[in-house]
């Protein structure tokens, strides 16, 4: 079964999906070029309170934590678009029924109705 939606519905939706995937890929970038210092402010020749170096490690798990989330995201967004080229977006994976464009246009990633999650 091929998708339901019409041509310049799809254009709408890999434009969106190509946006998210460009803010996704900015991010990992980001997070990836800070440099393991760079969250904590250091004053002149003092030494970091211990309590700094629990900050940072912490803000270090997040990122990092925050960049597997976000690499999840962009496969997601990547099976997203072989889907609209394949014509099979919109169709849920588990019983090939039309997903409700209301739900694409909130989650564009989805792959099933919302009963079949």
């Amino acid at each position: 079964m091929k998708t339901y939606l019409s041509k310049d519905k799809l254009d709408k939706f890999k434009k969106q999906l190509l946006q998210m995937k460009k803010e996704n890929e900015d991010k990992i970038a980001e997070n990836q070029e800070q440099s393991p210092n760079d969250s904590i402010n250091e004053l002149a020749d003092y030494d970091n309170h211990p309590g700094d170096m629990g900050t940072e490690q912490f803000e270090q798990e997040r990122d990092a934590g925050l960049n597997l989330v976000r690499e999840e995201r962009l496969r997601e967004i990547d099976d997203a678009l072989k889907r609209i080229e394949n014509g099979t977006f919109g169709l849920s994976e588990k019983s090939g029924k039309p997903i409700p464009e209301e739900r694409l246009e909130v989650q564009p990633t989805a792959r099933y109705l919302v009963d079949e999650q």
